[in-house]
């Protein structure tokens, strides 16, 4: 098994500015550094969308990942304490014997 290799992204968005100038066509880019056309391809459309928030890299959320996550525990804490309350409420409203 092969282990992935990881770029950061400075070289990045060097790479994806090399066949994008025009000095250096995709595949000669692609044949020259080792890293397969689709995986270029793949940068060059996420630096296109966004060069500002293009590669954040791992552990580093766009504003709107971001937000999706906070959204996400918000609502796992909301679901935990309604479980909690329909429990409290099952031991209160049982009649004493």
């Amino acid at each position: 098994m092969t282990k992935r290799r990881k770029f950061s992204r400075e070289f990045k968005i060097e790479t994806v500015k090399l066949f994008l100038d025009g000095s250096k066509s995709l595949s000669q880019v692609s044949r020259e550094l080792g890293i397969r056309r689709g995986v270029l391809q793949r940068w060059r459309d996420e630096y296109q969308s966004d060069p500002v928030q293009a590669f954040p890299g791992s552990g580093h959320l766009s504003p709107d990942g971001a937000e999706l996550a906070k959204v996400k525990r918000e609502y796992r804490r909301v679901k935990m304490e309604n479980e909690i309350l329909k429990k409290a409420i099952a031991i209160f409203s049982k009649e004493p014997k």
